[in-house]
């Protein structure tokens, strides 16, 4: 019964992460136990620290022979980083099933790698799946996601109890339960995807760099008619923004960098046009002034980065669009 369970390739992106890498492929090693099937590719996105010969070494040290490593010659963000993964593992003769794209910063828990493939072979239309994550002290972090609306940007930037309530079923975050769910898209963290997803041409649009790459993906595979789910009983342990300096509750907050606002401009413009963009601009700004307004009343100290609302406007879809396929280490000014 183990033999028959799907092929799944795992798909870890590098830059500058080189031990967070390593001990992301110790984890998985233990679960080629249950899914024989289950090799490994790491794409070093040109790595300036030689973390990329770090994990290379390490790969031959310990006689990891189901591990490639692959080397591109520039950072192109996340999504170019995955497609030069995916594209190489689909030209092979052996080409496997289902691709599992894993965050660097992630250790993943025992049985993982079965629950998901045990997943997708039982629903032929999910295209894409996502897992429960943990945060770094193993807090679980069950959250999947709505595709983002004007309603879920108002919603998401005020943070006020009773508007959230109202906007219950328009929040771009969604907390899980205990059992498999449909949903809209799910983290990049720990996101699989299915081969005759990938064989009818989608790839992640590296016109972003990072952030919202995979959301972009997800609606583009519901147009295309493919579910995506939300998986509990596969878990994944993710130290939020080890890889990117940017998310996660336990890191101090600092300025966000300009590719986030980039992305989520890009995102909206290219999905629903210019109008829908300045509309769902006006909604987070008015949201974000209303937050502010009431930590002000209330004495609180501000929980957002700095010169948010400034950097916010510089990138919304009211200024000219700027795009850069070659971005730098830390996506540029």
């Amino acid at each position: 019964m183990v033999a028959q369970s799907p092929s799944i390739d795992v798909i870890i992106v590098n830059y500058c992460t080189g031990s967070l890498v390593v001990a992301s492929l110790a984890s998985l090693e233990a679960e080629r136990l249950l899914v024989p099937k289950l090799r490994a590719i790491v794409v070093d996105n040109a790595s300036p620290d030689g973390s990329g010969d770090l994990i290379a070494q390490a790969v031959e040290a310990r006689g990891w022979d189901w591990v490639k490593v692959l080397r591109s010659q520039r950072n192109g963000g996340f999504g170019a980083g995955n497609n030069l993964g995916i594209n190489w593992a689909l030209e092979r003769s052996d080409a496997a099933e289902l691709y599992w794209l894993l965050n660097p910063d992630t250790i993943v828990q025992p049985c993982a790698a079965s629950a998901l493939t045990q997943f997708m072979e039982a629903e032929p239309l999910a295209g894409i799946a996502g897992s429960a994550l943990l945060e770094a002290d193993e807090t679980p972090w069950p959250f999947a996601f709505r595709f983002p609306t004007i309603l879920g940007e108002v919603e998401r930037a005020a943070r006020l109890g009773l508007l959230s309530r109202i906007l219950k079923k328009r929040a771009v975050m969604r907390a899980m339960g205990s059992a498999p769910e449909r949903v809209d898209w799910v983290s990049g963290a720990s996101f699989v995807i299915r081969r005759a997803l990938l064989e009818q041409g989608l790839r992640f649009d590296e016109s972003f760099f990072l952030y919202y790459e995979e959301t972009d993906f997800c609606l583009h595979a519901a147009r295309a008619g493919w579910e995506c789910w939300y998986v509990p009983g596969a878990v994944v342990l993710h130290v939020a923004g080890q890889s990117t300096g940017v998310t996660g509750h336990q890191l101090a907050l600092k300025r966000l960098p300009s590719y986030w606002f980039r992305s989520r401009q890009y995102y909206f413009l290219k999905n629903h046009g210019r109008v829908y963009g300045m509309l769902a601009d006006i909604a987070w700004m008015s949201g974000h002034i209303v937050a502010v307004i009431k930590a002000r009343l209330r004495g609180a100290s501000s929980v957002d980065p700095p010169w948010l609302l400034i950097d916010f406007l510089r990138h919304s879809a009211f200024m000219p669009q700027r795009l850069n396929r070659d971005w730098s280490a830390t996506g540029g000014a």
